[in-house]
């Protein structure tokens, strides 16, 4: 993905956006720093649309009995 500087963003905005529809969307900085993204309006609705971890193991559909219980056996020693 490429990075422009929102200066030249704002120059170029008409083809930033044309670029985005085409399939290359671009970072848009400021003093260096990544401050927004340009895509697609389709790229933005399949993100959109994309549960989270979290939302995905509150919909799990099984019951408590489903899940292994842990073991009670003790952690395994590691050498760092």
């Amino acid at each position: 993905m490429r990075e422009i500087q929102l200066k030249d963003a704002k120059a170029t905005l008409s083809a930033v956006v044309d670029q985005a529809v085409r399939g290359n969307p671009a970072i848009i900085t400021r003093h260096g720093k990544k401050e927004a993204v340009v895509l697609s309006f389709d790229e933005y609705e399949k993100l959109s649309h994309i549960p989270s971890f979290g939302r995905l193991l509150a919909a799990f559909p099984g019951d408590e009995g489903d899940i292994p219980p842990r073991s009670n056996k003790p952690t395994r020693t590691v050498d760092l």
